[in-house]
């Protein structure tokens, strides 16, 4: 699916979230219009919050529109724009399931959604503030050379996708770690402290390691499962190395930093 038709389907999704939520609303508005006097103001104040909420909403997602239609940021609704994707995310998922869109779908809209408000962001950080960020599972089932606890094990063979992110590590400076689940990868981000992450998973770990480090720019790449979920997976080093340049400042790609 391509990137532009995978951010269309989570805005769609959110936006009819939204429309569903007016409606609901609504009807609790005419349900309860006919009460007794206190009942109205009670019901008045509700509405009120309610009517401020979806305000709210609609500017975070009038704002997430601008954005990637246009690529223009509002910086005075950049807080909603970002609070609200995140706010209606479950409802999109749950909206989607109702649908029958799958979940995956949904989650890899939401990091491509993601992935264009950080590149709008044009953060530029220096090499030992980038952290790439990798799961277990890129390496081969079978090597004897683990790297669950020290990435520099890997030789570097070319039998999987390790030894590109070391290269790519090695060639740009920045820090590169193998992640083994969520804990571990809040360790190292509590550990090394990055400005930047490049994330590399699955699209429901790439969306759960998004909602835990909001107060840092991570960008998301999918990995890709031939062979099924957590067990000998790829990624596309180009797109890797892309993210790369992207976030570094210019001149600044030399150099070697260990996790």
């Amino acid at each position: 699916m391509a990137h532009d038709e995978k951010k269309r389907l989570f805005i769609g999704l959110i936006i009819v979230a939204l429309m569903v939520a007016a409606f609901v609303a609504g009807v609790i508005w005419y349900l309860f219009r006919t009460s007794s006097k206190l009942g109205q103001w009670l019901w008045f104040v509700g509405i009120l919050l309610l009517v401020g909420f979806l305000a709210y909403a609609a500017a975070g997602i009038f704002s997430l529109l601008v954005a990637l239609v246009t690529g223009r940021n509002i910086s005075i609704l950049s807080n909603a724009r970002e609070k609200v994707a995140f706010a209606f995310l479950p409802l999109a998922l749950r909206l989607g399931t109702l649908l029958g869109v799958d979940k995956e779908r949904i989650r890899a809209s939401f990091i491509e959604v993601n992935n264009q408000l950080v590149r709008q962001r044009q953060l530029r950080v220096h090499p030992q503030e980038l952290l790439i960020l990798a799961p277990l599972c890129l390496q081969k089932a079978k090597c004897p050379h683990k790297v669950t606890h020290d990435i520099r094990q890997c030789r570097c063979c070319g039998g999987c996708s390790v030894g590109g992110l070391l290269e790519l590590a090695d060639k740009y400076g920045v820090h590169v770690a193998i992640a083994t689940g969520g804990t571990k990868a809040r360790q190292l981000l509590h550990d090394l402290k990055p400005k930047a992450v490049i994330a590399i998973a699955c699209e429901r770990d790439l969306v759960s390691g998004l909602e835990d480090s909001r107060g840092i720019t991570v960008r998301g790449i999918p990995n890709r499962r031939p062979n099924g979920p957590c067990f000998n997976t790829l990624v596309d080093l180009e797109r890797v190395e892309e993210a790369l340049k992207a976030y570094l400042l210019p001149n600044e790609k030399r150099g070697l930093s260990k996790p």
